[in-house]
């Protein structure tokens, strides 16, 4: 399933990429369905940041799906290699529960506007229900796609809620 959103920041590049690498622990306040992101790993080489980090989600979870998966499906480790002379950031995710299932990867852009930044978040999330450990695949296939389309659903305005976080950070920064 593709994960898609765009949003507009009105403040230059390489200050939103900076900000959106630099300053994540910092933007949590301003992100109502995490509670709480944790730096595991800070590695640079040349150009390239390679970044670990584990996050503590929230929100409701689909009654159907609640006794299989309690709030385990809003924890991640985020794997991400900015690139600084081409202001992208290219992801993936792993999720904590059924990892061996879930695929989910995409890139950020930071497109230069006048007197602003365009991000553009393009992904995928795929899960695979034969990987589904310990569930009949009849159960698997329709466990899969609630999942997926769930989690969708939530990456998607998390994205935006990001660069509406931003966006107010780096205002209050002034």
């Amino acid at each position: 399933m593709l994960i898609s959103a765009d949003i507009l920041i009105p403040f230059p590049s390489a200050l939103v990429f900076s900000t959106y690498r630099d300053k994540l622990e910092e933007l949590v306040p301003y992100l109502q369905n995490v509670k709480q992101v944790e730096l595991k790993l800070r590695r640079q080489e040349g150009d390239l940041t390679h970044l670990v980090n584990e996050w503590q989600g929230g929100g409701d979870i689909p009654a159907i799906v609640r006794p299989l998966l309690a709030d385990s499906i809003f924890s991640w480790t985020e794997f991400i290699t900015w690139n600084q002379s081409q202001l992208t950031a290219d992801w993936s995710i792993k999720s904590h529960i059924f990892s061996e299932a879930v695929e989910c990867f995409g890139r950020n852009q930071f497109i230069d506007q006048e007197n602003a930044t365009l991000v553009q978040s393009r992904g995928n999330i795929k899960i695979d229900p034969q990987r589904i450990k310990g569930t009949p695949l009849f159960i698997a296939h329709g466990l899969a796609k609630v999942v997926e389309e769930f989690l969708a659903q939530k990456i998607e305005p998390n994205l935006r809620e990001m660069g509406r976080g931003v966006s107010i950070y780096l205002s209050k920064q002034d």
